[in-house]
Formats: structure tokens, sequence, C-alpha cells
């Protein structure tokens, strides 16, 4: 918009201001005449353009500088090993290779040859817990489950996978150090685990490869001795049964603390049945009374016929 204003002075100069520049009008001597003779009386106006600078624009607001970076300090619990060790199931690892190891030991095996059990099954049943918590490293963090680094993007997937690498390479001339069937029988037993992580888990068949893997287990034990080329006797047929329903009493006892995410999740196999239909808290007990009707039967096989015939 336009302003306008005139300065007049005493000696008649005027000033127009128009938007960006000045116009200045001097007066001409009044004696002078217009060509054709005669005065006009007004004096004759000169137009001098003054330019006139127009407003600096106001200087662009400084930018906000960026918050800055809060790191949180990392403590003993999220080191990489504390993290691994968290991802492999630590209680049921070392509980099942306490467990194989003390039958190793009533069944008369050396010390040494108990080490060995010890320290393979331990090994194979980390394998087991890195595996389960890869395959359900999406699905725990969709229920927010406590305990998962995987899930929780606090352990690398890809540090996982190379720790299982590690831990195959490891656990394979460890079970073949107490002969070639008693390893094939273990490694058989890791492989039917980790597929049961992968396929039957969800339906009414989900028990088949936790009676499948620990069925293994006494032909490990049986056929198992100090020496690569140790050839021992075949199991009897009631340990191996009655280790395959350990095997499922166990399945029942570790789905217990799974049952509502997978009961969300649309899954149908037996411990959640069960669990719909007497509860989650009769369940605990009938499966701790199975468990422990079940270790008293391989208490009294042990004693009566034997590991192997």
């Amino acid at each position: 918009m336009a302003m306008r204003e005139r300065f007049r002075r005493r000696s008649g100069t005027s000033a127009t201001v128009h938007g960006g520049s000045v116009a200045v009008e001097e007066p001409t001597d009044r004696s002078t005449e217009q060509s054709t003779g005669q005065s006009t009386g007004q004096p004759a106006e000169q137009t001098v353009e003054v330019p006139v600078e127009e407003p600096a624009a106001p200087a662009p607001a400084a930018a906000a500088e960026p918050a800055p970076v809060v790191r949180r300090r990392r403590g003993l619990r999220d080191l990489e090993p504390v993290l691994l060790v968290q991802a492999a199931h630590p209680k049921q690892a070392v509980v099942t290779a306490l467990g194989i190891a003390a039958c190793a030991a009533l069944a008369g095996r050396e010390l040494r040859e108990v080490g060995v059990v010890l320290l393979t099954v331990l090994v194979g049943q980390t394998i087991l817990g890195w595996h389960n918590d890869l395959v359900d490293r999406r699905r725990d963090a969709r229920h927010d489950l406590p305990g998962k680094p995987v899930a929780q993007d606090r352990l690398e997937p890809g540090s996982v996978w190379f720790a299982i690498a590690c831990g195959v390479l490891l656990l394979v001339p460890l079970a073949v150090s107490t002969g070639i069937t008693a390893g094939s029988c273990y490694l058989l037993a890791v492989a039917i685990g980790l597929l049961g992580n992968v396929v039957l888990r969800k339906g009414v068949l989900s028990w088949v490869p936790w009676a499948a893997s620990f069925a293994l287990y006494p032909a490990y034990l049986a056929y198992g001795g100090w020496g690569g080329q140790h050839e021992g006797n075949p199991p009897e047929v009631a340990m191996v049964a009655l280790f395959a329903l350990l095997g499922i009493g166990v399945h029942v006892l570790r789905a217990l603390w799974g049952l509502v995410p997978d009961n969300k999740d649309g899954w149908t196999y037996l411990p959640l049945r069960l669990g719909l239909r007497l509860g989650a808290a009769r369940l605990l007990t009938l499966t701790s009374v199975y468990l422990g009707a079940v270790l008293v039967g391989l208490a009294f096989a042990g004693t009566s016929v034997g590991l192997s015939g």
C-alpha cells in the first residue's frame, strides 16, 4: 500500500513519498516567465527522485538446537554374554543337564563320564533355548514378555545365530566322545527338539517332539562310555517309555507360564486345552503330581531292571 505525505517548508519545497522513493519538488525563480510571456503565478516544479531504502527483512529465527541425546549407561545385565545366558532358558538347561547326569551316575558311569554327559546335555539345551527365542522373537515382542532380550532388541539375532553355530561345533565332538551310537542318539534328540520349535507346537500333537526327544536319552546313556569307539547295550523298554512320559510332563509344565499369550494367538495344543478345562492352578498341581509319579517309576525301574540289559 503506497504512502503519500507532503513536507512543506518556507521555501515552498515539497516532497512526495511513493512507496520506495521520494519525489522532491523544487520551485523555479519567480521572475521566470513561461514561453508565452505570461506569468502563471505558480512556481514551476522540478522533480528529483531520491531512492529510499526499504526496511530490512527480519532475520530468520535461529534454528532450535537439537536436544542432547541421553544414552543409557550399559550395566552388567546389558553385556552380550549375560544376554546370551538369559536367552538360553538357563533354568531348564541346568535342570535337564543335572537330571541326565544324575541318571548317568546312578547307572554306574565313572565320574569323568558323568562330567561329559553333564556338559553335553547343557550345551544341547542351550542351543535349543537360543533357537526357541529366535523363532518366537516377534511373538514375544508382540506380547511384551519379560526376560526375552532378543525380542526386546537388546540382543542381536545375528549374535544368537553365531552362538548357535559355535554351540553345534562344540556339541558334535562332545556327543560322539562317549561313542558314535550314543552321540548319534543325543544329536538326534537335539534335532527333534529344534524341529519341535517350528512344527507341531501349536496343535494337539505338540507333545510328540518332547516325548520323542526324551525317549532318546536312555539310549544316549546306555550306549555311552569313555572313548569314541565304546558300544554299550540297548536301553530297557520300560526306561524308554518312562522317559517319554517325563518329556510330556516337562512340556506341560513349561507351557503353563505362557497359556495366556498362546490362547490369544489361537493355539490349540495339549497344555492349553487342559488349562482351559481345569484351570492353571489345578493343572499345575496335577502336573506336579504326574511328574512325581514318573520320577518314582524311573527310580523303581532303575533299581529293578536297570538302564540297559
